[in-house]
């Protein structure tokens, strides 16, 4: 059986969970269960140690890599003590190198699925859903981060709050950080305005947590009462006029208790053929959206027990609908969707919202079209006058064999079949025809309009309405047939709109074109309106410039336009062609719709675009400072201190000390003139303002100044280069900067008593250079990152330099027409390889 998780859950370093995880262990402890410290991570501070005394602590394992020692889980030593729990901190911890996971979360694993119980803690910044919104907020990265369904899946989660100041003050007491650390923290990320805002990202996820927890209860125990731990309001949509109004007020309903949720539903009917217009559904879905809502769509027969199923089901609270638009008439003889409603609701609140519309009453439809063609028409006129007469004279001679019930049997026959042929006023028509003729000519007293017996005048009046209701009948299927036809092409006309928009040609001149090949028109146009709106501004062009057009000559005003559909205040969508029906209108607006989101997301893009250089240059800028500020204190510090032994009378110091001293001062200002030089240049790279001097170079000279460049380093690296090699072209400084970058980075990353190799040779009108470490390399899907600037994979402080040195070499031989690209190396580490042209006497035959 696989155990259980527990995490601790805080909203920042310091609050308490590793605390909390010791003393939930140490109580363990005490009712007798079996419990061992996996891992925990002190951090120096002396009452969390405190708890560990007396607890079993099961040893770690070390890793090294790159020349340290790093400890880590010892994930084996767990499983095989097998306790009944096991203390395992920091869950988004990354493993050193090595290791047999790459994430502790995926140790913790292991462990679970030995069967042991793991109490764990994590801070709401590792979390990977919120670890942009954490970077805005304080402007710190975090490089560890654990997937949030990892977190979900624990079988419990407990929050460690702390407010802000409490914390804050812990921390100046030295109960946090050490003292010296503790100014700039609290002046950083530990600010009290960071703090408060990750406390509220910690309570808002747990609460999620909770709430997804609640609704699996409910549903196990089977549970559709409405518990009202939170508030929630569901506003019915139907896609009239009066949405906008049910969505504003709805939304000041939720506004009143914090952190109340919006819900908007629309329910479509079960039979898909009478629909609300997509276009209103589509705006008032926008406005849901606006205001932090969601949109819903449900299908249902019954409109009051969908709207309730759907609300039940989310644990709504509170269930807003508009007033019946419907006549008097009509709410006498049925109640109606908001009264039914109120009457199934039970716990829930129902909100019947008076607006504009209620008093206008339901809009009659547009008169529809005959459900017949006119050509059956008329052939149903045509067999009713023709057949009526011919059964009658063919049955008037048998009319003493033949009793009256087999006659109107013949008659309805007929009738039956102009209904058939020619709907419904045909067949009425052949109907009171037929019905006479039986009276005249076959029912006594014969020659008259006249009935004498009861029975001959029943049968009559059954026959006319059989006649009637078997018309009726005809005439509703064809009529429903054209309504299916007319949906499936409307379905048909959207589902080609939004596969456009998910295949990403969303673009408005696509996408206008795309209506006007759908509807047959001549143009369509999106036009934007110019200054403020006036009542004369619909016929004037100087009011409207033309954002997008598709077809022949565009319209320049609405007034134009055959049809035209407002979008909002500013857009309207302009169509010349022909007028369009109602029912074309429907898919018409929901082209226009789609056409405003288009606009608004090409105009996203081109801020997006005219913003990316400057947030590329702040990026820049940040990271510049934050890594040059250790970058340029160190060899600063080195050789200030040098300089100040030197300089100082308290020591007398030794030929050999003084030799050492003076040594150290000139590695360190060399080393600061490297950082000053490649700063320098990837300023004037960025600038676009680097001075070349190409010309053709001999290898053979510039390889052995790049490796002497290196200085006591240089015993680490072998260099074979061919002296027949051709020359290339390249400004001699930079590409002696080029190489003597990448063989220190090499060197760098190189294992003890394994050299760099530095080769070249020649691959038609180019030559390659290839610098090779036994390194432990890099994941091909890396490759790339290497070559941004601040980028030293693998690292974990800024002791390493800045991260200039493959960015800057990068830039120079683009600079210079070559390429540098990384390859990894046969039987382990990298391979930088440097492309360069070979000069041009050299490259002829």
């Amino acid at each position: 059986m696989r155990g259980r998780l527990r995490v601790y859950l805080g909203a920042a370093p310091g609050v308490g969970k590793t605390y909390a995880m010791l003393s939930e262990g140490r109580r363990a402890l005490e009712r007798g269960r079996d419990v061992v410290v996996g891992l925990v991570e002190t951090h120096g501070r002396p009452r969390t140690a405190a708890l560990l005394e007396g607890m079993e602590i099961v040893p770690r394992r070390t890793v090294r890599y790159r020349g340290a020692a790093f400890t880590e889980l010892d994930v084996r030593a767990v499983i095989e003590r097998r306790p009944k729990v096991a203390l395992i901190d920091e869950l988004a911890h990354t493993n050193a190198p090595g290791s047999g996971n790459v994430k502790r979360w995926q140790d913790i694993d292991e462990i679970l699925d030995a069967g042991i119980d793991v109490i764990s803690t994590v801070n709401i910044q590792h979390l990977e859903s919120l670890n942009d919104v954490v970077q805005e907020i304080t402007g710190v990265p975090q490089r560890e981060t654990v997937p949030d369904e990892v977190v979900r899946r624990a079988d419990q989660i407990e929050l460690v709050d702390m407010s802000p100041e409490a914390l804050r003050r812990r921390m100046a007491h030295g109960n946090v950080y050490a003292p010296e650390k503790v100014s700039a923290a609290m002046s950083n990320y530990f600010r009290v305005g960071n703090l408060t805002a990750l406390r509220e990202l910690a309570l808002l996820w747990a609460a999620g947590k909770v709430d997804d927890q609640l609704d699996r209860y409910r549903a196990d125990h089977g549970i559709a009462d409405t518990w009202e731990t939170r508030e929630r309001v569901v506003v019915a949509l139907t896609g009239g006029p009066e949405g906008d109004t049910l969505v504003r007020r709805a939304a000041r309903i939720a506004a009143r208790t914090k952190g109340a949720d919006l819900l908007a539903v629309h329910v479509v009917s079960a039979d898909g053929l009478a629909g609300a217009d997509p276009a209103s559904l589509a705006r008032q879905r926008t406005l849901v959206e606006s205001m932090g809502g969601s949109y819903h769509q449900v299908v249902g027969g019954d409109v009051p027990r969908a709207l309730l199923d759907f609300a039940r089901g989310v644990n709504a609270t509170q269930l807003v609908l508009g007033a019946s638009r419907r006549g008097r008439f009509a709410q006498i003889l049925a109640r109606g969707v908001g009264v039914e409603t109120i009457s199934l609701s039970g716990s829930i609140d129902v909100h019947l919202v008076t607006h504009e519309e209620a008093k206008k009453g339901r809009r009659r439809p547009e008169r529809a079209r005959a459900a017949l063609t006119p050509e059956r028409r008329l052939t149903g006129w045509a067999v009713a006058v023709a057949g009526l007469p011919a059964l009658t004279a063919a049955l008037v001679p048998f009319r003493d064999v033949l009793r009256l019930p087999n006659e109107i049997l013949l008659f309805l026959l007929l009738v039956v079949g102009v209904a058939l042929v020619g709907g419904m006023w045909p067949a009425i028509a052949a109907a009171v025809g037929a019905s006479l003729l039986l009276n005249w000519f076959f029912t006594p007293p014969v020659g008259r309009v006249t009935i004498a017996d009861p029975e001959n005048l029943f049968a009559l009046i059954v026959f006319v309405l059989v006649a009637a209701a078997v018309s009726t009948i005809v005439d509703v299927a064809a009529r429903r047939t054209r309504q299916a036809a007319r949906a499936a092409a409307e379905a048909e006309v959207l589902s080609t709109l939004a596969g456009h928009v998910l295949r990403g040609e969303a673009a408005l001149p696509s996408l206008l074109g795309r209506l006007r090949e759908t509807f047959g028109l001549d143009s369509v146009t999106l036009l934007e309106r110019v200054g403020d709106p006036t009542p004369e501004d619909r016929g004037d062009p100087r009011a409207w410039r033309i954002i997008a057009t598709s077809g022949g000559a565009p319209c320049t005003a609405p007034a134009d336009a055959d049809t035209d559909v407002v979008i909002g205040d500013e857009l309207v969508l302009a169509a010349r062609g022909r007028l369009l029906n109602a029912g074309d209108r429907r898919v018409l607006e929901a082209f226009a719709a789609e056409a405003a989101v288009a606009l608004r997301q090409e105009r996203l893009e081109e801020e997006a675009e005219l913003a990316r250089p400057l947030a590329e240059a702040d990026k820049m800028r940040t990271a510049l400072l934050a890594a040059v500020s250790h970058d340029l204190r160190t060899p600063l510090s080195a050789a200030k201190a040098a300089v100040e032994s030197l300089r100082g009378s308290e020591v007398e110091w030794t030929d050999e000390d003084r030799e050492e001293l003076l040594a150290t001062a000139d590695e360190s200002l060399t080393r600061l003139g490297r950082l000053v030089d490649n700063l320098l240049d990837m300023s004037r790279l960025q600038a676009g303002v680097l001075g070349l001097a190409l010309q053709p170079v001999a290898l053979e000279e510039v390889v052995p100044r790049a490796v002497d460049d290196l200085g006591p380093l240089c015993d680490h690296v072998e260099d074979d280069v061919p002296v027949e090699l051709p020359d290339v072209v390249a400004d001699p400084a930079l590409l002696e900067r080029v190489l003597a970058n990448l063989i220190a980075n090499a060197v760098r990353y190189s294992p003890p008593g394994y050299k760099v190799l530095v080769t070249a040779g020649r691959h038609g009108d180019q030559v390659e250079i290839r610098v090779a470490d036994r390194g432990p390399g890099i994941p091909p899907q890396d490759h790339e990152r290497v070559f941004l600037p601040f980028q030293r994979l693998g690292d974990r402080d800024n002791g390493t330099g800045v991260g200039l040195g493959l960015a800057l070499s990068r830039g120079l031989t683009e600079a210079m027409g070559g390429t540098l690209i990384p390859e990894e190396t046969p039987g382990g580490g990298l391979t930088m390889i440097v492309n360069l042209p070979v000069h041009s006497e050299a490259a002829a035959p």
